[in-house]
């Protein structure tokens, strides 16, 4: 009996065996793949980049955002009108509003990185809220950040720019108020610059959309609104955060400034505000 011949061989010998494949070259293809996504994901991440960068000139104003209050010093024009303060200034609004609502305008500068603007706000915050809640004032915060050019980092920037986020779905206050909670006693301590915590603190303010405010914080939405709020106050010459405005001027004897005499120059300038309406209106022409 004949031995049979397998199928595609000549003159009945073996069919040669296939070389194996070294290690290297199984890699090959897999090697391929991955730098292809190297690639992509490199243009990605330079093109996130370049769009953050460019929210260093953009400024974007958070929702609500106003102008500078205004002192007012004469009698309305029209009958029907008040001596509400307006902004007058060019540029931006960069103030963020809390009850918007009467004559009478207290602005505070305040940077959450600074351990003076926390210790201000646990002084002060009570007698705010009790001048809201009476109707004799409207409220207005400036966010500045001062203690990043003092200390290094970013944690103030960051910090405001989440503020702002939070403004866009009017939980601005709820949102700094738990950021107070969290701020490192030491201002060199820089935790303020993690976007993680921001959003952590988010979730504990309640009421804010993660889908809009992570991205708000992540691509820096406000960042430019930010930066130019602190080159206004630096401009201004007001000195370091905190700073307290009655109807756009500067509280009288700031440094030894008690809740009692803030209380007491609000209500003076709320007399001023009243007897200015109260005045006899211009006779009108026609």
């Amino acid at each position: 009996m004949t031995e049979s011949k397998g199928p595609g061989t000549k003159g009945g010998s073996a069919a040669p065996k296939k070389k194996r494949k070294g290690p290297l070259a199984r890699l090959r293809p897999y090697a391929v793949g991955i730098a292809a996504m190297v690639v992509v994901f490199g243009v990605s991440a330079l093109i996130g980049a370049h769009v953050r960068a460019g929210k260093d000139d953009k400024v974007s104003e958070p929702t609500g955002a106003v102008g500078p209050a205004t002192r007012p010093t004469a009698a309305p024009l029209a009958p029907d009108a008040s001596p509400t303060p307006t902004p007058t200034a060019a540029g931006p609004k960069l103030g963020i509003p809390v009850k918007p609502s009467v004559p009478v305008t207290l602005t505070v500068y305040e940077d959450l990185r600074s351990p003076d603007s926390k210790a201000f706000q646990d002084q002060y915050g009570d007698t705010l809220q009790q001048m809201l809640d009476s109707g004799q004032v409207q409220l207005q915060y400036r966010l500045v950040t001062s203690s990043d050019k003092q200390y290094g980092g970013k944690g103030s920037a960051v910090a405001a720019n989440a503020a702002a986020c939070a403004q866009d779905q009017g939980r601005f206050a709820a949102f700094v108020d738990e950021l107070w909670k969290v701020q490192p006693a030491d201002p060199k301590d820089d935790a303020l610059s993690s976007e993680k915590l921001m959003e952590k603190l988010a979730r504990k303010a309640h009421k804010i959309k993660a889908g809009t405010f992570e991205p708000c914080v992540e691509q820096r939405d406000h960042e430019g609104w930010v930066l130019r709020s602190q080159q206004d106050f630096t401009a201004a010459g007001l000195g370091s955060a905190p700073v307290v405005e009655i109807n756009g001027e500067p509280v009288k004897d700031a440094k030894t400034l008690t809740p009692a005499s803030l209380r007491k120059q609000v209500g003076a300038e709320v007399k001023r505000v009243v007897a200015l309406d109260a005045e006899p209106q211009p006779a009108q022409a026609g």
